[in-house]
């Protein structure tokens, strides 16, 4: 038996790999879990209670939550098999982009994820006058709830959903995905079935999941990242378990105990964070030997063979750290999955020399999304790198510069049908043979790593006339574990300078061996102390740039910056705009 079209996965999952737990979430106070055979079951009452509002194939219903849990897979798979176009929405969406994204995909249902989200949609409702109903996840009071929609289906529903199963092609377009939106209006990415489950496949080829595994999610399934990687580990017969918060994922990680998870480099930065507290409340002996552990990982190359005195100085480490680190998470942890941006590469080596092997992707909402991977197998993976293509994806550098770099392009059978209502937008993007156009600058090493150097439309030329990539300095910035954010500006300036949000447990612990009172991060960033010691640490990091590129001037902020403050998206990734607007003012004063 074999899946071609996204809903065909479930009963692929029950003919190939019936599970006891294939779906689990953590509500009122305990894990409920579900069996192949009741998620096929709830999936085929919902499609039911969907046909009964009068929904058709090709129209759009659309799903609001911060994070996914089986309530979501229900719908999704219940919409897809009735043709019903699912649209994801960020859950921090601002109210301008959720009218727009309403209208766009002329979306007739909602469904929200809790309360605060059912306001934030009824606060518009009257600018989106083409929306019918809206059901929450969650039992609130005057507000349909999705369980209403329930339906044991009879032998007029059963002959709509095969007549509806039947019609529906792997070509047939399954949802829209829209984009951050980190400039303007997001863009509608139109996504086939074939096009999400050939990405699936794909993966699944190079990823070692199974039917014996455990899989957690917590990122937003709302990013097209999360939710394929949710479809592929049910596809592989995995049980599936969803965090309720992402604050809880360290308590979960333990009580789970999963084998693989995703995530996106904000995290396992922050990971790295809580070790640097766990170092600044030991004492200096203990502080010392966790010092030499990270110190140690971050020189390793993947192979330990190679030195034997290092060798012999990682089992040390793993005894005395890293296997403390790994209990933290649960103790069976073989793989984490990073996508969505760049992710510094001592920390892959860290996280790998203590047995928790990272492995660095690269992808984009129009490919469905992953393009390259870095393989677990010995000699298929490179720090610093994206990793291998993926089999299907063909890459290519269009437009080399003499060190091989150029923006990349891709093909295959995953790359997008288009954006949503924006035909002149997808000329521009896909070329007449079907290649995409990334946007994304990069280079092959060793014939056949991927590397990301930037983005294109992110490189800026500065008044004296030079091109600055501001991925790769802001990469040589971030390398310091002083440094926690950071956005390099020069755009029509004279010099280079940047917008720091420094790590606080990194510096808090320098204060504490160097006798500097620690108050609060908002005074520490004006201490004379802590400002001498950031321009040292600014000043070593520039030694690795050209002169032009060297950073002159910086300010130091103490606030991180969140999807809640709206400084980042909801992957992450640094809302340059936005973070402009708002330090305007320290900006100039740099100047």
């Amino acid at each position: 038996m074999d899946f071609q079209r996204l809903f065909d996965i479930l009963p692929y999952q029950l003919a190939k790999y019936p599970q006891k737990i294939a779906l689990a979430h953590f509500v009122e106070n305990r894990w409920k879990t579900y069996s192949t055979q009741t998620v096929i079951d709830t999936v085929q009452h919902l499609s039911a209670g969907l046909l009964d509002l009068g929904l058709k194939k090709g129209q759009a219903v659309g799903i609001m939550t911060p994070i996914g849990s089986p309530i979501f897979n229900f719908l999704d798979f219940a919409l897809l098999q009735i043709g019903v176009v699912v649209v994801p929405i960020h859950a921090t969406i601002n109210k301008e982009q959720l009218i727009y994204i309403l209208k766009d995909a002329d979306i007739k249902y909602c469904f929200v994820a809790n309360q605060h989200l059912h306001e934030k949609l009824i606060d518009i409702r009257a600018n989106a006058l083409q929306l019918k109903g809206i059901y929450s996840f969650e039992k609130l009071p005057n507000v349909s709830y999705w369980k209403e929609l329930m339906t044991v289906p009879n032998e007029q529903h059963l002959g709509e959903l095969q007549t509806y199963r039947g019609v529906i092609h792997e070509d047939d377009l399954a949802t829209i995905v829209y984009t951050s939106g980190t400039t303007g209006m997001p863009k509608g990415v139109m996504l086939s079935h074939k096009n999400i489950v050939s990405n699936i496949k794909s993966v699944l080829a190079i990823l070692p999941i199974n039917h014996e595994k455990k899989v957690l999610s917590f990122l937003p399934v709302s990013h097209v990242f999360e939710r394929m990687t949710n479809f592929l580990s049910m596809a592989a017969g995995a049980s599936l378990y969803y965090s309720n918060h992402i604050e809880n994922i360290g308590a979960d990680l333990k009580k789970i105990r999963p084998h693989f998870f995703t995530a996106v480099p904000r995290l396992i930065e922050k990971m790295y964070d809580n070790i640097l507290k766990e170092a600044e409340n030991r004492g200096n002996f203990s502080r010392n030997i966790l010092n030499w552990a990270i110190q140690l990982g971050e020189r390793f190359q993947g192979d330990t063979r190679v030195n034997f005195v290092y060798w012999l100085q990682c089992v040390a480490a793993n005894l005395l750290v890293y296997r403390h680190w790994r209990k933290n998470m649960g103790g069976k942890i073989e793989g984490i999955a990073v996508g969505a941006a760049h992710l510094q590469p001592k920390l892959s080596r860290l996280f790998n020399a203590a047995g928790m092997h990272i492995r660095e992707g690269y992808g984009l909402t129009e490919s469905s999304p992953v393009v390259a991977f870095n393989h677990f197998e010995p000699g298929m993976f490179r720090f610093g790198t994206v990793g291998i293509p993926i089999p299907g994806i063909e890459v290519k550098i269009e437009k080399k510069n003499e060190v091989g770099e150029g923006e990349i392009w891709i093909k295959g059978p995953s790359v997008m049908l288009g954006y949503q209502n924006q035909p002149t937008l997808t000329e521009q993007i896909k070329t007449e043979d079907n290649w995409l156009k990334t946007g994304d600058v990069g280079k092959f090493v060793d014939k056949r790593f991927l590397q990301i150097t930037d983005r294109r439309k992110d490189i800026f030329k500065t008044s004296a006339g030079k091109y600055i990539a501001p991925q790769k300095l802001e990469n040589v910035l971030k390398s310091s574990p002083f440094i926690e954010q950071c956005m390099v500006i020069g755009f029509q300036k004279p010099f280079i300078t940047a917008l720091i949000v420094p790590s606080i447990p990194a510096l808090k612990s320098w204060c504490l061996t160097n006798n500097v009172h620690w108050t609060g991060p908002q005074f520490m960033v004006i201490n004379p102390k802590v400002e001498k010691k950031m321009k040292e640490v600014v000043a070593k990091l520039n030694e690795q740039l050209l002169p032009y590129e060297e950073v002159k001037n910086f300010t130091l902020l103490y606030e991180e910056w969140t999807v809640e403050n709206e400084l980042t998206s909801p992957t992450l990734k640094v809302l340059r705009a936005n973070v402009l607007q708002v330090f305007h003012k320290e900006i100039e004063k740099m100047y």
